[in-house]
């Protein structure tokens, strides 16, 4: 038996590229999850490996659908080939049901893991560089010097709330803790 497992990271996301790919593969049974890849915790992943059989293939549309790092995704097909169960990735063209198979997915896997790893420094030495130059990274600050001078000045004053104050200046109250953490003391 085929039995296809299809994941997407975020709601928004569409499965049904991977969902007609899966169909057209032959597969009988299909698994579809909601889940970041980084995430160890998938049911549908889950039911889809602990139905399959000796004899039976799971089929994914792309390699990292099945797994995040290199690692999990051979823990992950070793342990389906122990119990006999093959591994199908339709856009890389990998079978573990034969040997050649066999030999292109671990190249691919780690193909795929160098690939990773090069982004990620490039990313890091991106930010260095950006440090480096002074440029300030991350969310700008919700609230300029002069909202948190009108907030002190209203608090001291006590003319509004905490949660009127915050609502005045269009963030939550745990913001304005956190830009002011001594006002959590004064409003209790």
């Amino acid at each position: 038996m085929l039995i296809g497992y299809a994941r997407v990271s975020t709601r928004e996301q569409d499965p049904a590229l991977q969902l007609q790919s899966l169909a057209e593969e032959g597969c009988e049974r299909v698994f579809e999850e909601r889940a970041s890849g980084a995430q160890r915790d998938r049911p549908e992943l889950m039911r889809a490996l602990d139905i399959a059989r000796k004899g039976d293939t799971i089929v994914v549309w792309k390699l990292d659908r099945l797994a995040r790092s290199l690692k999990q995704l051979i823990e992950t097909v070793e342990a389906l080939g122990e119990r006999g169960v093959g591994f199908r990735s339709v856009t890389e063209a990998i079978d573990t049901t034969t040997p050649g198979g066999k030999l292109v997915f671990h190249l691919f896997g780690a193909l795929a893991e160098f690939e990773r790893g090069i982004i990620r420094e490039r990313t890091m030495a991106g930010l260095d560089a950006a440090r480096a130059s002074g440029k300030t990274l991350g969310a700008k600050p919700k609230l300029t010097e002069k909202d948190l001078r009108a907030a002190r000045a209203l608090l001291a004053g006590r003319v509004l709330t905490v949660a009127e104050i915050a609502e005045k200046l269009g963030v939550s109250r745990p913001t304005l803790y956190r830009y002011l953490p001594k006002m959590r003391a004064s409003a209790g």
